[in-house]
């Protein structure tokens, strides 16, 4: 399997995800059938196209923003998904109980 098919199963599952909601890393590579979360990661930091694949939505499996986040940072993700209605904790993470695709 090439690692071009292996980012193009990652976006597809990525452009489903709901507008208000998220998914972590590790449920997006067990879905895209990828070794491990990280390959997700390289992925959405190349995302080709942001507008179509929401690479926002998708954060640790602890709730936490990704620091690294290719298009301006967690500040900027945290922004768009509270734009979305995504909710947050005090702690800063994402209400995963709230915000998680079911």
């Amino acid at each position: 399997m090439s690692i071009q098919n292996s980012f193009l199963r990652i976006y597809d599952i990525v452009k489903k995800i709901p507008r208000g909601k998220v998914m972590t890393y590790k449920e997006v590579s067990i879905l895209a059938n990828v070794a491990t979360p990280r390959v997700v990661g390289f992925a959405l930091h190349v995302n080709p196209d942001q507008e179509n694949i929401p690479c926002h939505r998708v954060v640790f499996s602890d709730g936490r923003l990704t620091p690294g986040f290719a298009f301006g940072g967690e500040d900027v993700q945290r922004e768009l998904l509270e734009k979305e209605g995504v909710s947050f904790l005090s702690n800063g993470k994402v209400d995963l109980e709230k915000a998680k695709v079911k």
